[in-house]
């Protein structure tokens, strides 16, 4: 079974406490270091997950002998995660106060002021300002924002529960700096591919970034395999299956409503190119 790496420090980061506190803990591990970093290695994932855990806690060990070595390492409860995940719980703090106050899509008036494209109502039209007419105004906040709008319970919650799994990997391996550039490039490619692909329109939703999330991880895994990016078996072939599903037509058939295809379409690539990158970067360092 191949070591799993669980954290990678800069040389100046003084481990000594926490290692301490693993040999007391008989927790079996090993340091390396690599380029200037150092990597705290154990034998496999479950031990990993409790390691990080421990981490969170003690980052400088255990010297009143707070833990004993009979008691287990206690992961960390959802308060604790948000606290950990500050940009993924921003995020998604911004999507539930958008859904409150566009009532689920229903009020536009409200989305009207985050959509790609101005627009009033018409009877049962709807007529879009160009673009270009509303970046001259300097709205160009328009860019990203639809990716706060959302229609309906279900693609608020489906959402969100991704943006939540995906984002947080991102925001503990490579810092909540580069979660929210990620989260930007992706909702401006995906909204600029949907634009494209379906002309002046109505689309939301976190999904167009969610794809560039996925494929940040995917490639990034592929090229520097690590802890964070280890996805559950199956997740890329169903989000793929489900995004080919998509694109054939069926759920708009079946009347399920619109799918913003080419802002999935969109995302995934622009993410596979960021995750290409940075695994190679990665992969370059180690």
């Amino acid at each position: 079974m191949s070591p799993v790496e669980v954290l990678r420090l800069p040389a100046k980061v003084n481990l000594s406490g926490f290692v301490t506190l693993l040999q007391r803990l008989n927790v079996p591990h090993r340091v390396s270091e690599e380029r200037g970093e150092q990597v705290l290695w154990v034998p496999n994932e479950r031990v990993a997950e409790d390691v990080r855990a421990l981490y969170t806690r003690f980052p400088e060990g255990d010297p009143n002998f707070q833990l004993g070595a009979d008691k287990p390492v206690a992961r960390p409860n959802f308060l604790q995660q948000l606290r950990d995940s500050p940009l993924t719980t921003a995020v998604l703090l911004a999507t539930l106060l958008v859904a409150a106050v566009t009532l689920l899509g229903s009020n536009f008036e409200a989305i009207r002021w985050l959509s790609f494209q101005d627009f009033r109502i018409d009877g049962e039209y709807a007529y879009f300002v160009p673009l270009a007419e509303s970046l001259a105004a300097g709205q160009w906040w328009r860019l990203a924002t639809p990716m706060l709008i959302h229609f309906g319970v279900l693609h608020l919650a489906m959402n969100a529960m991704w943006y939540w799994e995906l984002g947080r990997r991102i925001e503990a391996r490579q810092g909540w700096l580069m979660l929210l550039g990620l989260t930007l490039v992706f909702s401006v490619a995906s909204n600029f591919v949907q634009y494209r692909w379906t002309g002046p329109s109505l689309f939301g939703g976190l999904s167009g970034v969610l794809y560039g999330l996925l494929g940040h991880c995917w490639i990034f895994q592929w090229l520097a395999p690590n802890p964070a990016y280890r996805l559950p078996k199956g997740v890329a072939v169903m989000m793929l299956i489900w995004l080919l599903v998509c694109l054939s037509g069926v759920i708009d058939a079946l009347g399920f409503g619109a799918i913003a295809n080419g802002a999935h379409v969109g995302g995934l690539l622009i993410g596979c190119v960021t995750g290409l990158l940075g695994g190679a970067l990665a992969r370059w360092r180690r």
